[in-house]
């Protein structure tokens, strides 16, 4: 669970607010032990339009279901959080509070328990015009929040979390918003729908801001069971819609392979422009596409500032005007496995984002806060020029000297210089980049293919660099991919395998299929996953490449972009997974696809060997 914290602060930082109606007086109504009212419904059913009901928090309020009809009400959580459990009880067979109500706010509730006989149960079924939401945890419900089609309702919802919703049929979800004119979704946390999607709005504007997509990985404790969501943002009508300032990330056990879907039913909403703007995103899955862009889209989305990390297409749509992005299969970040995403150090990311204008209906797009776990948003802290990504550098980062680049190869190429440089690869202000020591093969085999196509180029920073290391204090496991999938990372790794508390581990160099063939199958009859341990491996150092000797008779000298050096003549392979190509080799040779003749385990990463 999340705890909360003021938000005064970030109330004038908003990109996007819809006026609600006060009432001039207003009766305030009492609820919990020793109150007036000993349950909520019991004030709902005798509340005049703008009352203001309060209930007691660190109580639960079991089977208390009921609708709302009176217009103005706000309902708020008082001493704590109070808990409306279901308890099998619905209010006509349609949730726990059923909304017929106008301009109703809520504030700081958790509900949870709702099913009803046809298997579409909500915590707040939306039948009104005009709703806010703040500060609630909604989980473990048919719907989080079901919103019927109101082309004149505005819905708000913010500083709140949604988890484990849905039925595990794929039609019910975290969030369902039906066709209501917009939809504010902002400073909130929405993970481990079942099978569903994390959020799904029919709205014709939708304002998706400073926000957490994700999943607990199997095995990890979090406020929720762990779940398998769908899309983490599903917008299937198009609308004019913003995406900004977001974390978004696809778990390694998900349902479908999209992580943003746009316009897939038909672009039958007012507008039909997208823009997603200095989000990160996180792919665990291996595979799969960032941002899905309808054909059926006319307007060409605006794709800006934003991290992509993992493999996967960045977008479908071709016309899709892409800007400063920056993608690599495992970027720089504080501390990955604990959610801390501000950026380390990289010339590509750090003062690197540019101006996202405003959209073709005016509204600014650049980023004025980012989402923090604990207090669900603060303001961004712009030092010098804004970075990429949902997060701006700290400390002495944030104000980086200006780097220029230094072209030093064509692709296909090897670029050499001094030192250790962060090395960029790319065209047309599309790159992706590596901290790599003194040359590199400049090809997607190494960096990641950024923008497919076109014909790219190496460049080196103009400033000096360190590698990275791993240190040894605390291991934690990095889920990175679902069963089936193929699971990668540097260098040698335990990997674990399996669901639940039931895993099997073993220890691999680049990557390994996620299968029981490889494993064995330690969780009969459940989807597992697999993750690696943020710890590297130890292994013997010869010659400067890690070289680890094989049962039958290969020792491996290098990952995939780097180079295998050796004393003499040897055969060498390359490949991954029981897929290899080989050739006799004096001395050394790049461990490429360029070097080996082709791809002998396409998308898979792969490692050189020498027998």
């Amino acid at each position: 669970m999340h705890t909360l914290r003021p938000h005064s602060l970030l109330a004038a930082t908003v990109l996007m607010a819809f006026a609600g109606v006060t009432s001039a007086s207003a009766a305030t109504l009492s609820v919990g032990p020793g109150k007036t009212y000993a349950k909520p419904c019991a004030a709902i059913a005798v509340a005049q339009d703008g009352d203001v009901i309060e209930i007691t928090g660190n109580t639960t309020y079991s089977g208390d279901v009921c609708s709302i009809n009176r217009n103005n009400l706000t309902i708020r959580g008082v001493n704590g959080r109070p808990k409306i459990d279901a308890a099998g009880k619905s209010a006509n067979d349609k949730g726990i509070w059923v909304v017929n109500g106008n301009n109703l706010t809520v504030d700081n509730v958790e509900m949870y328990g709702a099913k009803v006989m046809d298997g579409n149960g909500a915590a707040f079924r939306l039948q009104g015009t005009d709703f806010t939401l703040r500060n609630a945890f909604l989980h473990d419900n048919e719907n989080g929040i079901l919103a019927n089609a109101n082309t004149n309702s505005n819905i708000l919802i913010e500083y709140s979390e949604f988890g484990h919703n849905g039925r595990g049929d794929g039609q019910t979800h975290n969030l369902y918003i039906g066709h209501v004119k917009s939809l504010t979704f902002r400073y909130s946390y929405t993970h481990d729908a079942n099978v569903g999607h994390d959020l799904k709005s029919r709205a014709d504007t939708n304002m998706i801001a400073y926000s957490r997509f994700s999943s607990t990985p199997a095995g990890q404790t979090g406020s929720t069971a762990s779940g398998q969501p769908s899309y983490e943002i599903d917008l299937p009508n198009a609308g004019t819609s913003y995406i900004i300032g977001n974390v978004i990330e696809q778990p390694a056990a998900n349902q479908n392979p999209t992580i943003v879907a746009y316009g897939e039913e038909g672009a039958t909403n007012i507008g039909s422009d997208l823009y997603v703007v200095n989000n990160t995103f996180l792919n665990d899955y291996g595979d799969g596409t960032f941002v899905f862009v309808s054909g059926k889209v006319p307007t060409p989305a605006l794709i800006q500032n934003n991290i992509f990390s993992g493999i996967g297409t960045l977008t479908t749509q071709a016309s899709a005007i892409q800007k400063s992005n920056y993608r690599s299969v495992a970027p720089g970040f504080v501390d990955r496995a604990n959610w801390d995403l501000h950026p380390t150090a990289s010339a590509l990311v750090i003062n690197a984002a540019t101006d996202p204008g405003k959209s073709a209906s005016g509204v600014s797009l650049l980023p004025v806060a980012q989402y923090k776990a604990t207090a669900y948003g603060e303001a961004r802290p712009v030092a010098n020029q804004l970075d990429i990504g949902a997060y701006e550098a700290t400390g002495d980062l944030a104000n980086a000297a200006t780097v220029t680049w230094t072209t030093c190869a064509a692709e296909g190429a090897t670029c050499s210089f001094s030192g250790t440089r962060e090395v960029r690869f790319g065209a047309n202000g599309i790159y992706t980049s590596k901290i790599i020591t003194s040359a590199t093969p400049c090809t997607s085999t190494v960096f990641g293919d950024p923008i497919h196509g076109v014909a790219k180029t190496c460049s080196y920073s103009s400033s000096t660099a360190t590698a990275p290391t791993v240190t040894a204090s605390s291991s934690s496991w990095i889920a990175c991919a679902g069963e089936g999938g193929t699971c990668t990372f540097t260098g040698t790794r335990v990997v674990r395998y399996g669901a639940g508390t039931s895993f099997v581990t073993k220890t691999f160099t680049g990557s390994v299929v996620c299968s029981n063939t490889v494993f064995g199958d330690p969780a009969h009859g459940q989807l597992k996953t697999c993750s690696y341990s943020s710890d590297l491996v130890a292994t013997s150092s010869t010659s400067g490449t890690t070289a680890t000797a094989t049962s039958d008779g290969w020792t491996g000298c290098a990952t995939e972009g780097g180079v295998c050096s050796f004393s003499g003549t040897h055969l060498v392979r390359y490949g991954a997974n029981g897929y290899y190509t080989s050739k006799t080799v004096t001395g050394s040779i790049a461990c490429t696809n360029t070097a080996f003749g082709g791809d002998p385990a396409y998308r898979q990463v792969k490692s050189c060997s020498y027998q």
